[in-house]
């Protein structure tokens, strides 16, 4: 009896060419893995949300959350450098439901901690593994997504980040006000591992794995880096060649000064205002859910103005996202933390202006769609190496110097205006 031949991978085709099933699929693989982000940040960010409970309960000051928070950002970045490279190799839907199954895992680890060193440990190793649910996964969409549409796609997928902050923000904040923090770090994060199976199960890592041909890239900027790069995918291949490109290491650097703002928000606003204005934890959040809004609502118009009207230019988008968050974050230095409704709109305001800033997009477009996963995780890694160094930063300067609470907010805004001289010689 002759031996079962599996069809032949059928041909790449132009874009506009390929059949209606891949637009079906494209859209499937974004939306749910959009719809599985909404419940990351529950597992990641959760700490920052109930940090006066945490400190109280475990004798913490800001010196000790501050370094807690740089090991989770800093696991992250050990993550990101080699999940994208090993989603690759393996597997990117089965890297992504890895790393969501173990997060919930160690969440329920530092759910039981006694001191700063047992929380601590499981939550630098849940960065670790938290860090397989990002660049695996933007490299499958990569591989569904040509760069002329990509901006629009990964506008869904930050807004869905948003959104996963401002289910965060809601509740985890609600279950530890009720609960108490352990509750919060154990039961919300159940949603991520659930989400993550569920993943795995509704998605395919590329085209040819459901019959559908490849899509062929006619944008110049990612069609010459998928050229340059085909002979180079093997083993360390993708980071020579990524770590060899000045535009992306600089990209990089830009991704990074832009997270010492980002996760600057996060992981300090809550304490500003539960300190500097006396408000209850309840209230606080309640402020402070302006930051998760503006992250929600910016993305997706970003990838459509980019898309759309900038011919896939993204540069134009971080310069805007720049000058405009460095003037909310100069107003947030300057008003007092009890004028809480002027607080709260410039909170919105510059959250919303540093989500319009596309970087992860720009990684995935220098890179083209075979070396997607491993560039988004040196992109993000080092977003996530000076995420960790701000929250020690500002956690010793707050600590020994009496809480100067508009110095923070100052730095941050000298940190935008760098990027936006950095953006310059980056040319996308």
């Amino acid at each position: 009896m002759p031996r079962h031949q599996p069809p032949p991978v059928p041909a790449a085709l132009p874009y506009a060419q390929l059949p209606a099933l891949y637009h079906q699929w494209k859209w499937q693989v974004l939306l749910v893995y959009a719809g599985f982000y909404v419940f990351q940040y529950m597992g990641r960010f959760n700490l920052s949300q109930v940090a006066p409970l945490v400190m109280h309960d475990l004798h913490l000051d800001h010196r000790t959350i501050g370094w807690i928070t740089a090991l989770l950002y800093w696991g992250f970045m050990a993550g990101d450098v080699v999940h994208g490279r090993l989603g690759e190799i393996y597997g990117l839907r089965l890297w992504v439901m890895l790393g969501a199954v173990l997060t919930t895992l160690c969440n329920w680890l530092a759910s039981l901690s006694v001191s700063a060193f047992t929380l601590a440990l499981p939550w630098c190793l849940n960065g670790f593994v938290n860090a397989a649910c990002w660049s695996p996964g933007i490299s499958l969409l990569t591989q569904w997504w040509p760069r002329r549409e990509r901006g629009q796609a990964m506008g869904i997928v930050g807004m869905a980040a948003g959104s996963a902050m401002l289910v965060m923000w809601w509740v985890t904040g609600w279950v530890g006000q009720e609960w108490g923090w352990r509750a919060a770090f154990r039961y919300p994060s159940l949603l991520i591992g659930l989400t993550g199976l569920l993943y795995f199960r509704l998605v395919r890592d590329r085209p040819a794995d459901v019959g559908l041909p490849e899509y062929i890239e006619d944008d110049s900027l990612s069609s010459r880096a998928e050229a340059a790069g085909a002979q180079h995918i093997h083993g360390f291949g993708p980071y020579k060649q990524l770590l060899a490109n000045p535009q992306f290491v600089l990209a990089s650097q830009v991704k990074g000064l832009e997270n010492v703002v980002r996760y600057g928000l996060v992981t300090w606003i809550p304490l500003y205002y539960f300190e500097a204005s006396g408000l209850e934890l309840k209230s606080t959040l309640l402020v402070t859910q302006a930051i998760p809004l503006g992250y929600v609502l910016a993305p997706l118009c970003a990838g459509l103005i980019s898309d759309k009207l900038l011919g896939s230019a993204r540069r134009p988008m971080v310069l805007l996202s720049v000058v405009v968050s460095a003037l909310a974050l100069l107003g947030i230095a300057v008003v007092p933390p009890t004028n809480v409704s002027i607080g709260a709109t410039l909170l919105f305001i510059g959250s919303f202006a540093m989500s319009l800033s596309p970087m992860s997009t720009i990684a995935v477009d220098l890179a083209g769609r075979h070396m997607a996963g491993t560039a988004s995780g040196v992109l993000d890694a080092h977003g996530y190496f000076y995420a960790g160094l701000q929250a020690l930063v500002f956690g010793l300067l707050l600590n020994v110097s009496g809480s100067p609470w508009p110095l923070v907010f100052l730095v941050m805004a000298g940190t935008r205006l760098l990027c936006g001289g950095l953006i310059f010689f980056v040319r996308v």
